[in-house]
C-alpha cells in the first residue's frame, strides 16, 4: 500500500512493488519508486507526465531527504 506524507503541503508518495504513479499521484506530487537500480524520486507535473533524477539512491532515506528538499524548494 502506498505510504503519504506532507513536506511543506507537497505530498510525498512512497510507491510499493506493482503500485503505479499513475494511480496513486497527483499533479505537484512526488513519487517515490523502487527498481532494480534503486530508489528513484519522480516528479508529477500536468496530465500525469513524470520527470525523475537521471541517476537512482541506494536508499530509501537519500530519496525521501531529497524529495523533501525539492519540496522546500518549490514552496518559497
Amino acid at each position: 500500500m502506498a505510504t503519504t506524507i506532507h513536506h511543506r503541503g507537497v505530498r510525498i508518495v512512497t510507491l510499493h512493488e506493482h503500485e503505479s504513479i499513475e494511480e496513486h499521484c497527483r499533479e505537484n506530487d512526488i513519487a517515490i519508486v523502487r527498481d532494480a537500480s534503486g530508489w528513484w524520486t519522480c516528479f508529477v507535473g500536468e496530465n500525469g507526465s513524470v520527470e525523475k533524477y537521471d541517476i537512482a539512491f541506494d536508499t530509501w532515506e537519500k530519496a525521501l531527504h531529497t524529495a523533501k528538499a525539492a519540496a522546500e524548494y518549490s514552496t518559497e
